[in-house]
């Protein structure tokens, strides 16, 4: 994608602190450091999202992911880590192109805070679970008719 910053860093365009390269994906230190050594893996093939990456390349960068996440645990001695991703800008995405964050985390009070809102008492439980199950079990009925076409 032409305006594209991750796929500028992923193309040696624009210089990254690359942690992590291999033939599908990288991984470089976010500028923000929302806690140190915060960092971003990416696919080298641009995806807006996780909702649109394939799910061969969401795999590998899964596995890679993890295998980053301990590696700076243990480097940075942090305490554990936030592993996320955010699709669309209404949940916080603000770079168009899939990432997931490793955000370090050394203690309570170290700048991130993430919160859900315990919504329980005024949320129907059983009807968003219906709901969802139609939707999954259409969804994969549709996928098995299509596959044995």
């Amino acid at each position: 994608m032409e305006n594209c910053i991750f796929c500028k860093i992923a193309n040696k365009e624009i210089p990254g602190k690359i942690v992590y390269e291999d033939d599908l994906c990288l991984a470089f230190l976010d500028l923000s450091q929302t806690t140190n050594g915060h960092t971003l893996v990416v696919p080298k093939t641009h995806y807006q999202n996780i909702l649109d990456v394939d799910k061969e390349v969401l795999s590998h960068l899964i596995k890679v992911t993890k295998k980053l996440t301990n590696q700076i645990i243990t480097n940075l001695d942090a305490k554990g880590a936030n592993v996320l991703t955010n699709a669309n800008e209404v949940a916080g995405q603000t770079v168009m192109h899939f990432h997931i964050h490793i955000i370090p985390r050394y203690n309570e009070t170290d700048q991130i805070k993430i919160d859900f809102t315990d919504r329980s008492q005024e949320v129907d439980l059983d009807n968003i679970f219906n709901i969802v199950n139609i939707l999954f079990y259409c969804l994969f009925t549709l996928q098995d008719m299509l596959a044995s076409l």
